[in-house]
């Protein structure tokens, strides 16, 4: 014989309002194209640059997120990809997701008084360029992530098929796109040092003792 419990009513209610609740939480957890760009996000001097750096060194195809730390120059420091989880677009995830890409690559920023690097988040997705819910989620998810690391929120980038494009700022290109070979030119970055002239004699002592200052 066999004993079963009929949900009561109260829990069937209860039920249906904490789902209602986390759903609009959910709704909660983005912003709108007009709260992002009243944020004060930093204009990128040249976006392009940064898509084709970033698309160069991590490939990615649709539901990839690369975050990138830049330097008061715009110099890339750091950055991580990752491909992002089949489940409904939320903007805590996201920014749990980001945050822990951030601890990995770079250290905080917390003892600073102001931010002075910034981290902008690229992202490569299907569909088109117009705003998505789950754009706005991930939107919500890198100001988060910033603040709590200590980083200026900066660029939020799509990356489609039909090219890339700056929400919040009107500014894209259609190179490179989520269906193109890496361009051969990267981000501006620190250059490597010269090589040392295999030649002997004064010149070579000159420019090795130069070196080692």
């Amino acid at each position: 014989m066999t004993f079963g419990f009929a949900p009561s009513p109260a829990a069937s209610m209860s039920t249906s309002a904490d789902l209602s609740a986390a759903s609009t939480n959910s709704a909660a957890r983005m912003l709108e194209p007009a709260e992002w760009a009243a944020a004060g996000i930093p204009l990128l001097r040249n976006p392009r640059e940064v898509v084709s750096g970033l698309h160069a060194r991590h490939l990615p195809r649709p539901a990839t997120a690369i975050v990138a730390v830049l330097d008061p120059d715009e110099r890339l420091r750091a950055s991580a990809s990752f491909t992002r989880r089949s489940a409904p677009a939320d903007g805590w995830m996201f920014r749990n997701s980001l945050l822990a890409q951030l601890r990995r690559v770079v250290p905080h920023d917390l003892r600073r008084r102001t931010p002075v690097r910034t981290a902008v988040l690229l992202y490569c997705r299907d569909g088109d360029s117009r705003w998505t819910e789950e754009d706005g989620a991930w939107m919500w998810g890198l100001r988060d992530a910033c603040t709590l690391h200590g980083l200026r929120c900066g660029a939020y980038i799509t990356l489609t098929r039909d090219g890339w494009q700056v929400l919040g700022e009107g500014r894209g290109g259609r190179r490179p796109n989520a269906d193109s070979p890496p361009e051969p030119f990267a981000m501006s970055e620190t250059p490597p040092a010269l090589p040392m002239p295999r030649t002997g004699g004064a010149a070579s002592d000159i420019l090795r003792r130069a070196a080692a200052r």
